[in-house]
Parts: C-alpha cells; structure tokens; sequence
C-alpha cells in the first residue's frame, strides 16, 4: 500500500521488510532490577574512591570497568509521562526524578530555591519576583554587559550558554524565551541531580565535568559562560580550569561568574582574607588570559574574552599560560587531561561574537563562514532542503496508527501530531546539524542535542557555529546522561557507520542503550541500509518496542524504522 505526500514528491511504502515472518523469533530482553531505575553507566564515584580519586577526580566519567547489562530500564512506580511544553517547563511530576521532598524544602542555590512541592508535583513558578530571582539576575548581567535588557543578548552576537552546576535550569528557563540556547552540565549526583530535573523540564543538559579532562566540545563553541554558586575552586590546579573556560568561549564571548567570594562585605576577617586570596588569583589570571573585566555588582563579576588574537603575544614574556601548539591544540578533544595551555588560538573559526551573523539567520551560514569548513552553499542548501522534507514526512508518521494491522500515513481526516508532542530530541549522527535546523523551521517545539560519533567525521564545530549544542560520543559508551531523557531518538547513517567498523559493542549493546534515553512513549526514528533496518527490526522485538518498517521509495537502496517505547513501570510491592 503506497502512502505519501505528493505535494512534496516523497513516496512512502509501509512494507513487511523485516516481519518476523522472515526471522526467528528472539528473546524478549528481562527488565533491570530496581536500582537501575536512575543508574547512569560510567559514573561510579565509589569505585573511583576506591581507585583514590579524590578533589572532586571521583566525579570523573570513567567508562569500561563494569560489565555491560542488557536488560531493560523500568520506570519508577509512580512515573506520570511529563507535562507538554511550555507547561512542562515550569512543572514537573515529583515521582519522575528522583530527589527527596526535604531536598526540594531545603534548596538553596539562586536556582533550586526558585521550587516549591505541590501534591505530586514540583512547581518552578514564582508567585512574584524575589530580590535575587531569576528575571532580575538576568537583567542585572545584561545591564552590566552594557545592554537594555536579556531580551538584546541576542544582538550582541550571544546566542549559546554554558551554565556549569545549573541548579535545575531556571536560567536557561527563562533565557529560552529570547531565543537564547543554554547547555547544563554538572556532575553525576545520585540524588537531586540537577541534569536529570532540568532535563525533565524540557531543557538542554548533560552530565560533564573539567576537574580532570577536557569537555567534549570544540574549542571556541559557546558565546556566554555562567556560574552562580558552581562550586568550583577557580584558583585551583594553577588556573587550569579557567583555560578550559577560555579554550570553550568564542573570542568576544562573555565568563559570568556569582559567587560569595567575589563580595567581601559581612564576611569574617579569615573569610575575608580567604575570599580575597581567591578572588585575586582569579582577576590576575584573567588578565593574563586577556579577559577584560566589564563589571561588578553585588556578587556577579562579567569579563569579556579577547578579540584580538595579538593580545597573547603583546602579553610580557613569562606572563600567563602560552598559546597551543600545533599538536597541542586539539580542536575537538574528547575527554582528553586537561592542557595548561590557551587553546584555539590558530583556529580559522577565530571571529568574534559581534562579527557573527546573529540569530536566527545564524544557522544558515553564508558562503565564507561556509568556507572555513570546505563546504559550497549548493551543497549546504541540497542537505537544507533533504532534511525538510524529511522532517515533514517523520512527523506524518509519528502515531499509532503506523502500529496497526492495516498500516496507512494519517490522512487529513487524521489529527496531525501537535507542534509540541516532543520536546528533548537526540540526534545521535547530526551530520551538519540539518535536522536540528528543519525541526526548528517546521515550528516544532524542541531542542535537538546533536552528537557527532567518535568514528566519523568530525562536523560539531560547524554545528556549534550554527548557534545549535551537540557534543562528540563514542556509541559504545553509555551516553552521559540519566534513563528517559528523551522523546525522540533520531540515527540518520548511524548503523553503516558502527557496523561498518570494527567496534568493541554489538547493536544490541546499541539499541538497550537507546531505550534506556528514551522516555516511555518515546519514538525512535532510523534510517539506514535495508539489511541493517531489517536487522534492527528482529532486534525491536526484543526490546519489546512498536515497530514498522517504511520503505522510502526515492531510495530503494534505505529503510525508515519507525519505533514507539511502550509505556512500562515497576509495580508497587
């Protein structure tokens, strides 16, 4: 039976390639006992104790010490799926994370005290506008940075945010509104993450740390970097840890940073002395990174990273880190010990925020930004259009109706999946960022962390410059965030890409991998080669997804796999 959209010259066939007619019937895959429930493979804090990492080293990702365990996630007893946007971003349902209701009483970050317990649920809403609440604090940095208000962050060329130690993302939360893109990170936390609750309102996070490695990101990938209250010991490790911020920030771009040790008023003569000790080391070495300070208030310091390339060399000789060499710096590390020297300084993507295009016209990057990465606008605007009619027919074929013994694309007489039926999408081979960029044109309600794979070529800089997140991954490491992170699970290419190679995990170790992202309900859309999908089709089963095989008929050689998680949970005892 043919389905399909004339109007955009795309036809679809929903065909019985991969029926279990044609292969034998496997295992159903077990469920994990209970304390998988929230488990993030990789981190291990009391292994890493145990190996003597300590000075906050036992957060560490530290991947490959524990044996793979291919069973399948449940849901806590009391999982509800999640609230749609926008309502979801200022409540969440309380049995959905797990934190204690004493730690949602006792919160005490400028952000984590923005929550209060109703009922079953966490309300991040204020009743009015405290003196130190969210709005006021976003309009103190935007005043102080020499703006009207948040609402011009976006024409001073700043569109993505690095917000280390987050809270649970009420900054981001409301920066969203102005268009700005904010990426949590903080550490793995057993309970009370601050990752899994800012994931669960809809908004971009992942678990990351720099006490040891580098970041996954390019060098000079974000505009703004934040820290209120991050906890983290800036005049430690030689200053370390600013060169990493510095190595992240694109020249131009902005370090805001909160603290009690940046305010001296009302504390005690030895926290005084303490706090001063610390606060110069930060403000010299600053300056030798060629930061200039803008502005202080209160506890908020803002400095402004350099433009000029020069300033290095103009610096007196001895005088702060040296500059990357060629071998030093590398543009994408991925996970690499970090450097005591200030990296992306010879990268041909050194433009200043203020002389980018700014958002939204920056995700279509124009001939000689596209230069700088070997690409030609024809072949730029040919992946543009692609993923545009993609987008359109993957969100006709986003229903149940797919699932049924007559399968057919919903027809006009069909509701249409709403704008806002997903929110947190994986992309997990974004190519050039493309999906990313037609989900956004298609006015869908979503953010898309793109992850560029280890094995293949390297495009995240590009994506980055775009004004979109993403982050390099090796797939056959868990990915660092927690269970049900996400809504829809997207791999364009991804299977030619693993299998092709000669690779330490197997596409089931793959695929219980994605369920464990993916929310209950949660879609999975792949496309690859026929005798992969057909291979990945028998593997559904036993992962116990929906699923149905759609034959695009533009290209006889690929298959869409289309995948809905059922909705399981743990029963109370």
């Amino acid at each position: 039976m043919v389905i399909g959209d004339s109007k955009n010259n795309l036809f679809w066939t929903c065909g019985i390639l991969g029926n279990f007619l044609l292969v034998p019937r496997l295992k159903e895959l077990e469920f994990c006992p209970q304390e998988f429930e929230n488990h993030v493979p990789c981190f291990n804090v009391s292994a890493n104790l145990a190996l003597g990492s300590s000075n906050g080293n036992e957060y560490d990702r530290l991947c490959g010490h524990e044996p793979r365990q291919n069973c399948l996630v449940l849901s806590p007893v009391n999982y509800k799926i999640p609230l749609r946007w926008p309502t979801g971003r200022d409540v969440i349902w309380f049995a959905n994370v797990k934190i204690t209701a004493q730690e949602v009483m006792s919160s005490g970050s400028l952000t984590k005290r923005m929550m209060m317990l109703e009922e079953e649920q966490i309300s991040f809403r204020s009743a009015s506008l405290m003196f130190d609440g969210i709005e006021d604090y976003s309009h103190q940095i935007a005043e102080m940075i020499g703006l009207r208000n948040e609402s011009n962050f976006i024409h001073a060329g700043v569109r993505t945010i690095l917000d280390i130690g987050c809270g649970y993302g009420s900054f981001g939360a409301h920066l969203f509104s102005d268009q700005l893109l904010t990426m949590c990170i903080a550490n793995y936390e057993a309970l009370g993450s601050q990752v899994q609750l800012t994931l669960e309102r809809g908004l971009p996070a992942m678990i990351g740390s720099f006490m040891s490695n580098q970041l996954p990101f390019p060098s000079l990938s974000f505009d703004m970097l934040h820290c209120a209250r991050c906890g983290i010991d800036w005049d430690q490790k030689d200053g370390m840890y600013l060169i990493e911020v510095d190595r992240v920030l694109k020249p131009g771009g902005y370090f805001v940073w909160t603290s009690p040790l940046t305010n001296f008023q009302g504390a005690s003569k030895d926290r005084t002395k303490e706090h001063k000790k610390t606060g110069d080391f930060v403000h010299s070495f600053a300056e030798n990174l060629c930061w200039e300070m803008l502005s202080q208030q209160d506890e908020t310091i803002i400095w402004k990273k350099t433009s000029k390339r020069n300033c290095y060399s103009s610096r007196k000789p001895g005088l702060g880190p040296s500059t990357c060499s060629k071998i030093q710096d590398v543009e994408s590390p991925y996970y690499r010990p970090l450097q005591a020297c200030i990296g992306g300084t010879q990268s041909r993507r050194w433009i200043p925020i203020e002389e980018r295009t700014t958002w939204p016209s920056r995700a279509h990057l124009n001939k000689s930004e596209l230069a700088l990465y070997g690409f030609h606008p024809v072949e730029f605007a040919d992946d543009t259009d692609y993923w545009k009619a993609a987008v359109r027919n993957y969100w006709s074929l986003l229903s149940p109706v797919i699932f049924s013994d007559h399968p057919k694309r919903p027809g006009d007489e069909d509701p249409s999946p709403p704008y806002n039926m997903l929110r947190n999408v994986l992309d997990m081979n974004a190519n050039f960022g493309g999906f990313n960029s037609a989900l956004l044109e298609a006015r869908k309600s979503v953010w898309v962390m793109n992850v560029v794979p280890t094995n293949g070529p390297n495009h995240l800089p590009l994506i980055m410059d775009r004004g979109f997140v993403g982050v390099l991954h090796d797939w056959c490491e868990s990915f660092p965030t927690y269970p049900r992170s996400y809504d829809l699970v997207h791999a364009a290419g991804l299977l030619s890409l693993e299998i092709g190679q000669h690779r330490r995990c197997t596409m089931l170790d793959l695929f219980t991998e994605i369920d464990r992202l993916l929310r209950p309900e949660g879609w999975v859309i792949i496309r690859d080669t026929s005798p992969l999908i057909e291979s990945s089709r028998a593997l559904t089963s036993r992962l116990k997804w929906d699923a149905r095989v759609v034959e695009i008929e533009s290209n006889s050689d690929e298959r869409l796999l289309i995948c809905q998680k059922p909705f399981f949970k743990r029963q109370a005892n």
